[in-house]
């Protein structure tokens, strides 16, 4: 059952409030495929050992914010620190590529699992899931409508596709899967 946007944006909110109350964080991840998942920040060990138990092997860190290297380090799951403001400007196809290298190459091991994210899951993670799920095959409608099914509370913002759009334009044509 698909949720409204403001519904979701509530359980957000309601989420974040607890946190601060609580200081319990859970892990916020949307599994896109078998193999890839999307989400917002990891911030301390308790949720990097949850991604862990998950079966995450790399990490795809699109947030400036926060560097997760340290963290995954201990649990053995390798990161491309690949950092991004959360500005609404377009990105270079630079940025895009380094993702999408990083996930290619991770995808190809037997088992591997991808966990996509930036702060919160909403905006730049997505950009990059959407780049990613691209390269492998998928068509960009298709892919972002199946990603705002499964994860509700993403926003593509315009400039952030018109940046898939132009790194996929830039590449080499693959076949659909």
């Amino acid at each position: 059952m698909k949720v409204a946007p403001w519904e979701a944006a509530i359980n957000r909110w309601a989420s974040t409030l607890e946190r601060k109350h609580t200081g319990i964080f859970r892990m916020d991840m949307t599994w896109l495929t078998g193999r890839i998942a999307l989400g917002g920040g990891i911030w301390n060990e308790t949720n990097m050992a949850e991604v862990a138990r998950a079966g995450i092997t790399h990490i795809i860190d699109m947030q400036q914010e926060f560097d997760d290297t340290p963290l995954a380090a201990v649990q053995g799951i390798k990161v491309l620190w690949n950092a991004t403001d959360d500005d609404f400007q377009p990105k270079h196809p630079a940025l895009l590529q380094r993702g999408v290298d990083f996930a290619l190459e991770a995808l190809e091991r037997d088992g591997a699992k991808l966990y996509i994210h930036c702060a919160a899951g909403v905006h730049r993670a997505p950009m990059m899931a959407l780049a990613v799920l691209c390269s492998l095959g998928w068509d960009i409608d298709e892919a972002m409508n199946m990603i705002e099914n499964k994860r509700p509370i993403v926003d593509f913002a315009d400039v952030y596709v018109e940046s898939v759009q132009g790194f996929l334009e830039q590449q080499p044509a693959k076949a659909e899967r």
